[in-house]
């Protein structure tokens, strides 16, 4: 059998090679329902702070339903950590002084960062309706808040486009309300095509909207909760995602090692486009979260 001189050369660059820590991070986390799932919060901090976040947020459940677990959750985080903590406020259910009262009661405690949101309706599935002495949606919301106080305001934009939305360009120009009345940053909800979040960053510049676009990473371990999550925000599950996780139900370790898998390779591919600011919904948890962190070349320090 003749065998060829030489094979042809190839170039396998890893995903990760070029990586060198020149990333600015924030997490998220939810306020916790029970001692429990508290402890399993403040482990999550404590492993994530020493990779130097510039902010961590704290999530508002809808209708205001965990407006004293997140405040206390801010707090303990304001005065225990290091860390900048940046409250969630969204326009659900609340007149405008009450929310007005609520980030006075932020920046009083020294909360200087703020996460401003329309917000979901108490309902799963009901239609937003806006309180009638309420802030009437995010834009208005970001406006108010900067006449309470100077903070540092994110807002939600959304790479597949918000399910209320009628168009793409109705959902920019909802963006850009938000951004005229004040939005320092806009951090996107979860995808899974970082082709989607490329497009997207082409359009907010062709729509002449100037502010930074950080895109958030879901590390998926539970598909059905996912899916629950895309249906309030728009996001499309690709079905070889779906199929990814199929037969793994019993399998834990399985689906850690695939959800990190498919996390990971995503923001590699964003790294190498360029993305170099990153917003990771952790759902408590902080393993995936430090572990893409570290392939994006990311140490802790002390």
């Amino acid at each position: 059998m003749n065998l060829p001189e030489q094979l042809p050369a190839r170039s396998c660059i890893p995903l990760f090679a070029e990586a060198r820590g020149d990333i600015e991070l924030s997490f998220e986390f939810f306020p916790p329902k029970s001692d429990a799932m508290g402890e399993t919060l403040w482990q999550s901090i404590q492993t994530l702070a020493p990779l130097r976040p510039r902010f961590v947020s704290v999530t508002y459940g809808a209708g205001g339903s965990t407006r004293e677990r997140t405040h206390a959750t801010v707090e303990r985080i304001l005065t225990e950590t290091e860390l900048t903590p940046a409250a969630h406020l969204t326009c659900v259910a609340a007149s405008r002084e009450e929310v007005d009262a609520v980030a006075r009661e932020y920046w009083d405690l020294g909360v200087r960062h703020l996460v401003a949101l329309r917000g979901d309706p108490p309902e799963a599935g009901a239609r937003f309706e806006p309180h009638p002495e309420g802030y009437a949606n995010a834009a208005e919301l970001v406006a108010g808040l900067k006449q309470v106080a100077p903070f540092d305001v994110s807002v939600a934009a959304y790479p597949e486009m918000h399910p209320d939305s009628g168009s793409r360009a109705a959902d920019l120009d909802n963006l850009k309300r938000k951004v005229d009345a004040g939005a320092d940053r806009a951090i996107t909800q979860f995808f899974f095509s970082a082709d989607s979040f490329f497009r997207f960053q082409d359009d907010v510049a062709a729509a002449g909207i100037d502010i930074e676009i950080v895109p958030g990473i879901l590390p998926v371990t539970n598909v059905a909760t996912t899916r629950r999550f895309a249906g309030q925000c728009g996001a499309a599950i690709p079905d070889w995602l779906n199929q990814s996780f199929e037969g793994l139900d019993e399998l834990p370790a399985a689906r850690q090692l695939i959800a990190g898998t498919v996390a990971a390779e995503l923001c590699g591919q964003l790294y190498a486009g360029g993305v170099r600011h990153f917003h990771f919904y952790t759902l408590n948890r902080a393993e995936l979260s430090y572990a893409i962190c570290h392939l994006l070349g990311v140490r802790a320090k002390a």
